[in-house]
């Protein structure tokens, strides 16, 4: 247990908790990046400092709805034929062929500004603006476009080298005071083609700085400091730059906005398991300190506790993040080859009642001795409500992640 909480739970008082609770917070999310604005940080410190036990709640209620519920916009932009749509797609985790998927052909298929929302997290919109360099986008005209709405960021595609459109687009970005994202599509054939040409000579890795190189040369040309150049391919992201480029854009986001972004990251290699499992370990202790001082009142840890039907929306609402659906788990089991029943058979978290099921003495001595406390309140039951809060929501989590990185290791094997 964290020293925050053995301080929450040890009984001080609100304001010395006040003292402790922002660099608690500052090392929880040391390693990802926090979920909450440091607005919402302040505000929670505030009313533990005025010791008023509802507005603890409500505040940290308050906090987690706005961080979940944050709109991300964000401009798919560039010349047209570059694979704007196909990026979509693959940011997206969607065949061309799926429902919702952008539109992908081998004419202009963008001719107006097209929002496409995350099939799971409808606040996640990714804009396909009209491709430039065609005979139907002026220049002027297209830079209206851009200008239209609040983006919180755009990435320009471009499938060959850095053209004028591009830099057009950059300067007209760069004065909007928004941060932008120069991303290369196709280097998979780039390199195809390259290999082929040149079956001696070819080394991929000399290749791909070569156009990074260009990249970055063209971006500099125009102004851009520090300029970043992502090569990636949209047949195959989980190669190139692609995951590089995830976890920029996740960093760069304003705190509120992360836990929005980090639920739609596909489960591209272990590491971004781990930042999914990192964030959602932030709202895990969050909503755990958020039971505990509820629990204080007599009776209502029986209102409001952690019980079975809440459990297992919980752990249903993990696996979802994580894309162990009920959905989800089918196409693992078509890519695999498999199944669905062999793939529950091979995992933990996929059937909620086997996993949480324990006739043992000391469970059943447990439920009855939280009754006890929740009758009474106080510091023993808030105690209780943030210990099962908290670690019930931590095995939860750890299951899942363990599963799907199990099973994303035997997609890689396949």
């Amino acid at each position: 247990m964290d020293w925050f909480t053995s301080y929450f739970l040890s009984g001080k008082n609100f304001e010395q908790l006040a003292q402790k609770f922002v660099p608690h917070y500052s090392t929880l999310i040391s390693k990802a990046g926090g979920i909450l604005s440091q607005e919402s940080v302040e505000r929670i410190r505030r009313v533990f400092q005025e010791g008023t036990l509802k507005e603890v709640v409500e505040e940290i209620q308050e906090a987690l709805q706005k961080s979940e519920n944050a709109p991300l916009d964000v401009a798919v932009i560039g010349q047209s034929g570059s694979g704007k749509s196909s990026f979509i797609n693959a940011l997206l985790g969607l065949g061309h062929e799926e429902e919702g998927s952008a539109h992908v052909g081998v004419v202009p298929t963008t001719m107006k500004k097209t929002p496409y929302q995350h099939p799971k997290y409808p606040s996640v919109t990714f804009w396909d603006l009209p491709g430039t360099g065609t005979p139907n986008s002026l220049p002027d005209s297209y830079l209206e476009i851009v200008g239209d709405d609040d983006y919180d960021f755009f990435i320009i595609i471009s499938s060959s080298r850095f053209s004028s459109n591009d830099a057009l687009l950059a300067q007209k970005i760069k004065e909007k005071g928004k941060n932008f994202y120069s991303v290369r599509t196709m280097v998979d054939v780039e390199l195809h083609s390259e290999e082929k040409s040149k079956p001696i000579s070819f080394k991929k890795e000399r290749v791909l700085q070569q156009i990074r190189d260009d990249h970055l040369a063209s971006l500099s040309n125009i102004g851009v400091s520090n300029p970043c150049v992502f090569l990636v391919s949209n047949f195959h992201p989980d190669k190139f730059d692609f995951p590089r480029l995830q976890e920029t854009l996740l960093q760069d986001l304003p705190a509120h906005k992360r836990y929005t972004f980090v639920l739609q990251l596909s489960n591209l290699s272990d590491a971004f398991i781990e930042v999914k499992r990192v964030i959602l370990k932030q709202k895990i202790w969050l909503n755990a300190l958020k039971s505990a001082a509820l629990a204080i009142i007599p009776f209502m840890a029986f209102f409001s506790g952690f019980d079975l039907p809440k459990q297992e929306k919980c752990l249903n609402l993990y696996r979802s993040y994580f894309g162990l659906d009920e959905q989800s788990v089918k196409e693992i089991a078509q890519k695999l080859g498999t199944s669905v029943q062999e793939i529950k058979s091979s995992t933990k978290s996929l059937d909620f009642w086997l996993f949480v099921k324990n006739d043992s003495i000391a469970a059943k001595a447990m439920k009855c001795a939280e009754s006890f406390c929740s009758v009474n309140g106080g510091l023993r039951s808030s105690i209780f409500q943030f210990l099962k809060v908290y670690f019930l929501r931590l095995k939860f989590i750890n299951t899942v992640a363990d599963d799907v990185k199990m099973l994303l290791h035997k997609t890689l094997e396949s």
